[in-house]
C-alpha cells in the first residue's frame, strides 16, 4: 500500500491563508478524490472520540496467505485536518428547569467553539469521522446537523472518514495541530426547521403528523436494555426502529450505502421515506445518522431531530413503551 507521510517535530500551526475563488462543496457527501483535489481550499474538521489517535501511527495487519495489508487500528489524520474533541461538540442546557445533557450549544457558544477550530468564514468545511466502525458516522452527522442549524450550508462529510482516506493511500500526518482563531459566523438559527421539542414529539404521537424514527439498537428499543442516560427503558409510543448502524457498511473502512439500499431499509422497517419524520435515540447523537440519510441523501427535507431524545423525554417523566420485564 502506497502511503504518503508528512512528519515534523512540534506542532503545526494553521493560519488564515488568503484565497480568491469561492469554492462550494458539491453536495452533503464528498469522496476522497474530491477532498484530495481541494484539500488546500477547505477546512477539514476531524471529529473522533479518541483524540490520542490523532497523533498516533495507524496499525495494519498482513494476511499471511495473500500478503494484503489491512488497517486494524486508527492513527494519524488527513494532512491539514483540525482535531475536534467529540466530547465538546454538545453541552448541557437548561430546558424548562431541567438540566438536559448532550444538547446543541447556544448560537453564540457554537460560533465561539467553531472559531476555536480555526474555521474561516466563507471557506468550505469537510467533516471527517474516524470511519473505522459504522457508528463513527454519527460523529460527523451530528456536527453536520449543528452547522446546518446555525446557517452553514457550505459543509459536507467525507465518505469513509479517516480510515477510508488511509486505506486509499492518501496523504496523512501525525503532527499535532494548533489552529489559529477563526472568524466563522453563524448566519442563522434554524432550530425550528431542524430540531423537534418534546411538545412537538408529543403532538406527532397524538395526531400522527410525523413518523417517529427510533435510531437505537433493538435492545434499547424493546426495553430489555436501558442506557445510563435515560431514566426509563423502552421507546416512544408509535415509534418504529431503524438502527443507525445500518446507515454505514462494515469493513476496513465504513462507507455510506446507496440511496436504493436506504430506501429499502426504511421501507422494510415500515417508513415512508418522503413523509414527515422525527428521529431520536438516547441523547440525540445516533439519531443524527438517520436524520442525515433521510434528509441529505434521500432528499426528505421534512425531517427533524429530537435533540433531547429519550434522555429529555424520560427526565420529563413522559411515558414509554417497553416489553414485560419478567424473566
Amino acid at each position: 500500500m502506497k502511503m504518503q507521510w508528512r512528519v515534523a517535530a512540534g506542532a503545526a500551526f494553521l493560519g488564515a491563508s488568503g484565497w480568491t475563488l469561492a469554492l462550494t462543496v458539491p453536495g452533503p457527501v464528498v469522496d476522497g478524490a474530491w477532498l484530495a483535489a481541494h484539500r488546500g481550499e477547505v477546512t477539514v474538521l476531524d471529529v473522533r472520540p479518541n483524540q490520542k489517535t490523532f497523533v498516533a501511527v495507524p496499525e495494519f495487519e498482513v494476511d499471511k496467505k495473500s500478503g494484503k495489508k489491512s488497517l486494524v487500528a486508527l492513527g494519524s489524520h488527513i494532512d491539514g485536518a483540525v482535531p475536534v474533541d467529540n466530547g465538546k461538540v454538545r453541552v448541557e442546557r437548561m430546558v424548562d428547569g431541567l438540566k438536559v445533557k448532550g444538547m446543541i450549544p447556544e448560537k453564540a457558544d457554537f460560533e465561539k467553539l467553531v472559531r476555536g477550530w480555526g474555521v474561516q468564514a466563507d471557506r468550505p468545511i469537510v467533516i471527517v469521522s474516524a470511519g473505522m466502525d459504522p457508528m463513527d458516522f454519527n460523529d460527523a452527522a451530528r456536527l453536520f446537523w449543528q452547522f446546518k442549524v446555525y446557517g452553514e450550508d457550505n459543509v459536507a462529510v467525507l465518505d469513509g472518514g479517516t480510515a477510508g482516506w488511509i486505506v486509499a493511500g492518501q496523504v496523512i500526518s501525525n503532527v499535532p495541530v494548533a489552529p489559529a482563531t477563526g472568524n466563522w459566523v453563524a448566519r442563522a438559527d434554524r432550530t425550528a426547521e431542524y430540531s423537534a421539542s418534546s411538545e412537538e414529539v408529543a403532538k406527532a404521537q397524538a395526531d400522527k403528523s410525523a413518523q417517529l424514527v427510533d435510531s437505537r439498537d433493538d435492545a434499547f428499543y424493546l426495553g430489555v436494555a436501558k442506557s445510563p442516560s435515560t431514566s426509563a427503558a423502552g421507546h416512544l409510543a408509535g415509534a418504529k426502529n431503524v438502527f443507525t448502524a445500518l446507515m454505514s457498511t462494515s469493513g476496513e473502512a465504513s462507507h455510506l450505502r446507496s440511496p436504493a439500499t436506504y430506501k429499502d431499509i426504511f421501507a422494510m422497517s415500515g417508513f415512508d421515506v418522503q413523509a414527515p419524520a422525527i428521529t431520536y435515540c438516547n441523547t440525540g447523537h445516533q439519531a443524527s445518522g438517520t436524520w442525515f440519510v433521510l434528509t441529505q441523501i434521500l432528499g426528505n427535507r421534512n425531517v427533524r431531530l429530537y435533540d433531547g431524545s429519550m434522555h429529555e423525554w424520560t427526565l420529563e417523566k413522559r411515558p414509554t413503551v417497553s416489553v414485560s420485564q419478567g424473566n
